[in-house]
């Protein structure tokens, strides 16, 4: 996203395991600021304070699947052009094909490695538009 760099990256997903690993990798690997939420509807929630940079959302949550998630944050004000990557283990193309149409950046297929999960968001980052 050119010269903005990236440093602030809220977090779903509903699976504890994935949410902690995923907050070490990003953190300890990619220096980031990470927020975590369990929900889409707590990610809501905490949008407007935490203001990330980017939004990485699991696809299936039990309150909200990802993309109703990601349609609710475009009509925040301040956050329709924010990034945001999803999670999911669905591996069928025209699913992903979809998610991608959504809006979304990117698609992060589960299980990932942690180790390199923030270089890959680093790229997406990279990768993205202003």
């Amino acid at each position: 996203m050119g010269a903005i760099s990236l440093q602030r990256v809220l977090l779903a997903d509903d699976e504890p395991d994935i949410l902690e690993v995923s907050r070490i990798a990003l953190e300890t690997v990619g220096g980031f600021e990470v927020a975590v939420c369990s929900s889409g509807a707590e990610l809501l929630q905490r949008l407007p304070d935490f203001r990330p940079d980017l939004i990485v959302i699991d696809v299936m949550m039990p309150d909200m699947a990802g993309p109703e998630v990601l349609a609710r944050v475009r009509q925040l004000p301040g956050f329709a052009g924010t990034p945001v990557i999803f999670l999911t283990g669905v591996v069928n193309g025209s699913e992903l094909k979809a998610l991608r149409d959504s809006g979304a950046a990117d698609v992060i297929l589960k299980p990932f490695d942690p180790m390199t999960l923030a270089d890959r968001i680093g790229g997406i980052w990279d990768s993205v538009d202003d």
